[in-house]
């Protein structure tokens, strides 16, 4: 096996242990087999050293909520205007851009099958590894029901782009969770409360009865995995909780008891800030809706206050970008944003360790330790002394090593 070794290195190895300067990891195939500090010892004649002097190493990034093949500003208009090749070509982009900015892991909460995985795992084409939900389910004129009010056809499921599947009552929706986790994905997502950016519904409302979701819910972990819901109100966040749902995504306009409640229920919370200061400043130049707009700003003005009254009710909590189209681009200002409340290495720790353990994967990825895969970042500068580093991917993420291989290296 080949033999790296990363030395001279300001360590954050995101466990929660201060930083450590002068340290070195000892890569062999796709593992670390060791964090040292001072003297590293003999090492194999062949074995490949990175100086990494200046530079800080951190666990590769995870984003623990992405649509890859949201490729638009908005996700009705994308798929009434492309065809479903180009919407596979332009997520297939989207996913190596979104390993050029430190994301080595990402968890997409509805669009790509898991015949995306299976292509980044077998090397066939660049992005981050993959645990996806295949199809959103959504009731009826729920948030992933992208027909128009004046529209009377009846739903289907695209072939490509951000799939989902309308269904409604305790049998269609056993049936539809049962038939994505024939299809194989990792964990079944559902729109249990309105969206800003679907047409039909306001934000503050709750889709799915409890009965529907908690048929779901048991689905999903009868097959051994989990239900994660979009929600922003304390009436759909209730309801998933009393069903079981294990990360509840977003969650502005929460209350204290109802964080409180997620705090007992051990729910995980997935903020995603990032995306409505995004399309709050981007959006309208980039054709959205000004009622898109108003729900996204609605939502925006409560997120740091949900996230603040999440964090101090002690809920776990996670990190994902949510983003769309081009602002894709922005996934880690989604740090920034959460550090305003959870400190820098909170935001480090939420965006490694948390979300590897929110995909399952504690035991292999999220920290620099000996026996987990080594999928790491180097960056030209100190996150915790400014967490907006790492927005500067092209020119400050030095090196990006995914699985032990070298996918970027700007110190050659």
């Amino acid at each position: 096996m080949k033999t790296t070794a990363l030395i001279n290195a300001r360590i954050i190895d995101c466990t929660g242990s201060d930083p450590v300067e002068g340290g070195t990891v000892i890569i062999e195939g796709d593992s670390i087999k060791e964090v040292l500090q001072g003297s590293i010892g003999s090492l194999p004649t062949d074995a490949q050293i990175i100086d990494c002097r200046g530079q800080t190493l951190v666990p590769g990034l995870i984003d623990g909520h992405v649509h890859m093949a949201a490729v638009a500003p908005t996700f009705v208009e994308q798929q009434r205007l492309s065809y479903p090749s180009v919407l596979t070509i332009r997520a297939l982009a989207m996913m190596k851009d979104t390993l050029d900015q430190g994301f080595t892991t990402v968890r997409d909460c509805g669009g790509i099958d898991a015949g995306f995985r299976i292509a980044v795992r077998e090397g066939l084409v660049p992005g981050p590894r993959l645990f996806v939900s295949g199809a959103m389910l959504s009731q009826t004129g729920g948030h992933a029901d992208g027909r128009l009010p004046t529209e009377t056809y009846p739903p289907y499921e695209w072939p490509a782009g951000l799939c989902a599947v309308i269904c409604d009552g305790v049998n269609e929706v056993r049936r539809a969770a049962r038939e994505q986790i024939r299809r194989g994905v990792d964990f079944i997502k559902i729109m249990a409360g309105g969206g800003a950016m679907s047409p039909s519904d306001e934000i503050d409302t709750s889709q799915y009865s409890p009965e529907e979701i908690r048929a779901i819910v048991f689905e999903a972990q009868s097959a051994g995995t989990y239900v994660s819901a979009h929600c922003y109100s304390d009436r759909s966040i209730t309801h998933c909780l009393e069903a079981g749902v294990r990360t509840i995504e977003h969650g502005n306009l929460m209350s204290p008891p109802v964080a409180r409640a997620m705090k007992e229920a051990e729910a995980i919370l997935v903020p995603t800030i990032v995306t409505y200061e995004k399309i709050s400043s981007m959006g309208r130049d980039l054709g959205v809706p000004e009622n898109n707009i108003r729900k996204i700003n609605q939502a925006k003005e409560k997120a740091l206050e949900a996230l603040e009254m999440a964090y101090s009710a002690g809920v776990t909590i996670g990190s994902g970008s949510d983003l769309l189209g081009p602002m894709q681009a922005f996934k880690a200002t989604e740090l920034e944003l959460q550090a305003r409340v959870m400190g820098p290495m909170g935001a480090l720790i939420a965006s490694t360790a948390t979300n590897a353990a929110i995909i399952g994967q504690e035991r292999r990825l999220g920290t620099i330790e000996a026996g987990k895969l080594a999928d790491l970042i180097l960056v030209d500068g100190d996150p915790l002394k400014d967490i907006t580093v790492f927005q500067r991917y092209r020119t400050h993420i030095s090196m990006i090593m995914q699985g032990g291989s070298v996918y970027r290296n700007l110190l050659a």
